[in-house]
C-alpha cells in the first residue's frame, strides 16, 4: 500500500491540493522485460506547471516508468493519460508529437553530427521554419555554450555540455511535458548546480517536468511533489518539502544520510 506524507497523528490521510490540472497520469501500470516484472501497479500524477520527482534506488523502476510513459517500453497492464486521453498504445514518435519529450539517461548525443544538427533533430515534428529558428535561438540564449560550439561534433562536448545539448534538443520540440532521466549523473558539483538551475528556469517558464534524479536531496529541493518507488511499486508520495524535512523517511526510503 502506498504511504503518503499527508498523515495526521491518527494516521488518517489528508488531501493535498496541487495547483493546476493533471497534465500526465499513469494508472496501475505493469511493465516487463521479458519475464521479469519491472513495474507493479505504478500510479502517479503530474500536474500542469509542476516539477514532480520520482526517487528510488538503482533498479527500483524509475527509468522504466519514464520509458513506459514515452512509449519505449509497452505497458502490459494499466494506462497512461496525457490531458485525459490515453496514449498507452501509441508509438514513441506519436507520443513525442503530442508533447511528451524524453531526455534519457546517458544523453544519447549523435556522433558525427554537429551541435546545431543535433538540436535541429529535436524539431523533427516542427514544419514551420520560422518557429524552428525561433526555438533554436531560444536554446542558444538558454545555453550560450551551445551557440559557441554549434559547429562542433556534439559527441565531443564535455559531460555537462552534452546534458545541455540533450535538454536543448528536447526544447526544440516544444514539450508540454519533459521527462528527465538522471540529468546530473556523472557531472561535477558545479555543473549539477547549473543544470538544476536551468531545470528550475524551464519550469518557471511553463514546462511541466517529471524528474528522475539520483541526488535525492537536490531533487527534493527542486520539486513540488515527490514519489518514492521501490521494487517497481510506489511506496510513498507527498509534497517534496515535507518529505525532505523528515530525516527518517529520507534515510529509510532513499538511503541518504547526513
Amino acid at each position: 500500500m502506498t504511504e503518503t506524507l499527508n498523515q495526521t497523528d491518527n494516521d488518517r490521510s489528508e488531501s493535498v491540493t496541487r495547483p493546476g490540472k493533471v497534465r500526465l497520469s499513469i494508472r496501475d501500470v505493469e511493465a516487463f522485460y521479458g519475464q521479469i516484472q519491472a513495474l507493479r501497479g505504478v500510479s502517479l500524477d503530474v500536474h500542469e506547471g509542476e516539477i514532480v520527482t520520482l526517487l528510488g534506488s538503482n533498479g527500483a523502476g524509475k527509468s522504466t516508468t519514464l520509458k513506459t510513459i514515452s512509449g519505449l517500453v509497452r505497458a502490459r497492464r494499466g494506462d497512461v493519460h496525457l490531458e485525459g486521453e490515453s496514449i498507452a498504445t501509441l508509438a514513441a514518435h506519436e507520443i513525442a508529437r503530442r508533447g511528451v519529450v524524453h531526455v534519457p539517461e546517458g544523453r544519447r548525443i549523435l556522433r558525427g553530427l554537429t551541435v546545431k544538427e543535433n538540436l535541429e533533430l529535436g524539431a523533427f515534428t516542427v514544419k514551420d521554419n520560422a518557429l524552428r529558428r525561433q526555438r533554436l535561438e531560444e536554446v542558444y540564449e538558454l545555453f550560450p555554450i551551445l551557440h559557441e560550439r554549434r559547429h562542433q561534433d556534439g559527441s565531443l562536448l564535455s559531460g555537462g555540455q552534452q546534458q545541455m545539448l540533450a535538454m536543448g534538443r528536447a526544447l526544440m520540440h516544444g514539450p508540454s511535458v519533459m521527462l528527465l532521466d538522471e540529468p546530473s549523473m556523472g557531472l561535477a558539483p558545479k555543473l549539477v548546480t547549473d543544470i538544476m538551475r536551468i531545470i528550475k528556469r524551464l519550469n518557471e517558464a511553463g514546462t511541466t517536468i517529471l524528474l528522475v534524479e539520483q541526488n535525492a536531496r537536490l531533487a527534493l529541493r527542486l520539486a513540488h511533489y515527490a514519489y518514492v518507488i521501490e521494487n517497481g511499486e510506489i511506496r510513498m508520495q507527498g509534497e517534496a518539502a515535507r518529505l525532505r524535512e523528515d530525516e527518517s523517511i529520507v534515510k529509510a526510503y532513499l538511503g541518504v544520510g547526513e
